[in-house]
């Protein structure tokens, strides 16, 4: 992708759009926020770092785990195609619908419930973003990966996990990266931190 216009999209997109009441007045730290429901908005420069490494291109498709506020979204919108975005918080999901449509984004995709078992009636996907932290790789999300695709996904446990690119070649033979350690979200669903974490 073009990082130099990334990186100017980035700069000129207003956090505080995505945050409401207090937290608007927050918006230029760069530090997760609260957006309610015990989820959070990333801080600005790891949504960028992630989107980055995530690579999309002009004509990706795109599968994202974890609308949130829609502030990844915005990004991923951008500089892809398509992106499918799930949320299984009803409430996120119509507060950031009602936002990208205020942006006039048209190629975005919306759906209500558990992203770890993806969006199987539009896969495969080029590219997958999952914004919040599972035990392990969900099988369904690897499934979904298109050949030559890229998934960006935290993965451990509650206290600290890994940010791993898995990418999958043309022969569909998986190949994983750990990037660095981060600090995200549970992933609510099938891969959550179920087994002791």
């Amino acid at each position: 992708m073009d990082y130099k216009a990334l990186k100017e999209f980035y700069e000129q997109l207003d956090r505080s759009f995505f945050l409401e009441g207090k937290n608007k007045l927050a918006a230029y730290v760069n530090a997760p926020l609260s957006i309610g429901f015990g989820q959070t908005i990333s801080q600005p420069t790891l949504v960028l770092f992630m989107t980055r490494i995530l690579d999309p291109e002009k004509d990706s498709r795109v599968l994202e785990i974890g609308t949130g506020s829609g502030y990844q979204t915005a990004l991923l919108a951008e500089f892809s195609k398509e992106v499918y975005t799930i949320e299984i918080i009803p409430e996120l999901s119509k507060k950031a619908k009602k936002r990208l449509d205020e942006m006039n984004y048209k190629n975005i995709h919306y759906k209500i419930g558990d992203g770890s078992e993806g969006w199987i009636e539009h896969a495969p996907y080029d590219r997958i973003m999952v914004t919040a932290a599972a035990e392990m790789i969900p099988e369904e999300l690897v499934e979904q990966l298109d050949d030559n695709g890229r998934m960006v996904i935290p993965i451990g446990p509650r206290e600290l996990q890994e940010l791993q690119v898995v990418t999958k070649d043309k022969t569909g033979n998986i190949h994983i990266e750990v990037i660095e350690l981060v600090r995200f979200v549970e992933m609510v669903g099938k891969y959550g931190w179920n087994n002791g974490y």
